[in-house]
């Protein structure tokens, strides 16, 4: 809950990459950050600046310490927060985000607080709303909401705790769920 008084750490760094596998293997190796969860073709339907929108990205979902680090490559030339207003893929930092259990209610509160919706979207699995504050630009804020989303990611925190180095976990492709 990022915008209540308990002050919640942060569940997750996103970063955006136009080589989702690089990022991967060098956060990996040279970080030991692990182990990875990697989605393929997820597609999320929703408004990027107002407008109606469908992204198709890859994700990749790493752990260490406390913290979930977020790996995304967009693999659709849609309007989207992953791409630049040239339509070119961005890259490095995009996004801080909490995982909530009300993501109407806490997107309420960031919108009192005077805080701009840029991208909500949705599918099968989970919603999220980014939003940006007008005077910090340069990364975004999301709220993420899904069945089984904070088991999730406790259970990849749990994982990385005995993760030798090596091991992964299987790729999961969505290209046939729509």
């Amino acid at each position: 809950m990022p915008v209540r008084e308990d002050r919640a750490p942060i569940d997750q760094i996103g970063f955006v990459t136009d080589d989702l596998d690089h990022a991967v293997r060098f956060w990996s190796e040279s970080l030991g950050v692990g182990p990875w969860q990697v989605y393929r073709n997820v597609a999320l339907d929703g408004h990027y600046l107002g407008q109606p929108t469908r992204v198709v990205i890859d994700v990749a979902l790493g752990y260490r310490g406390t913290e979930q680090i977020e790996f995304i490559q967009v693999r659709s030339d849609t309007p989207s927060p992953y791409q630049g207003e040239g339509g070119q893929p961005l890259a490095g930092l995009h996004h801080l985000a909490w995982i909530v259990d009300d993501l109407d209610a806490e997107a309420a509160l960031l919108d009192a607080r005077g805080m701009r919706r840029v991208f909500s979207a949705e599918n099968i699995a989970v919603r999220v709303i980014y939003f940006a504050d007008p005077k910090q630009p340069g990364v975004l804020f999301e709220l993420i909401c899904g069945a089984g989303s904070r088991e999730g990611h406790d259970a990849g925190l749990a994982l990385s705790r005995d993760w030798d180095g090596r091991s992964t976990l299987p790729e999961i492709d969505l290209g046939a769920v729509a």
